[in-house]
């Protein structure tokens, strides 16, 4: 069972560094632009994957169209993933806004606030 998951989170990893290679260098669409990806979660059987990504400039309306210009690419990042990786199976990409990034930097900002007023 252990090896299973070594290899799922292999797995994940080369498709989270060739996923970041493919928007920087290939996706010409401009809503995709400034992005991270933060981290992918891939099924036991390979069928789905979960791309947590972040954005530099975030707010609501941007998110929005960053989502927009992803599934628009879906297709184009799955099929350069085929060509990339050696699996029998390419999982379908879900791509998911990580807001772990933005709550973080809130919480450093209460935590200032908090000090200062000592």
């Amino acid at each position: 069972m252990s090896k299973d998951f070594s290899r799922t989170q292999r797995v994940a990893d080369q498709i989270q560094r060739e996923l970041a290679d493919m928007i920087k260098t290939e996706v010409k669409d401009p809503r995709v632009g400034m992005i991270t990806i933060t981290g992918v979660e891939v099924t036991r059987d390979y069928a789905h994957a979960k791309i947590f990504y972040t954005s530099i400039n975030s707010n609501k309306e941007n998110n929005i169209t960053i989502e927009e210009g992803l599934k628009h690419a879906n297709g184009f990042l799955r099929s350069q993933l085929s060509s990339r990786m050696r699996l029998r199976v390419i999982p379908q990409l879900h791509f998911i806004y990580d807001e772990s990034v933005e709550r973080g930097l809130y919480l450093s900002r209460l935590i200032d606030e908090a000090i200062g007023k000592n």
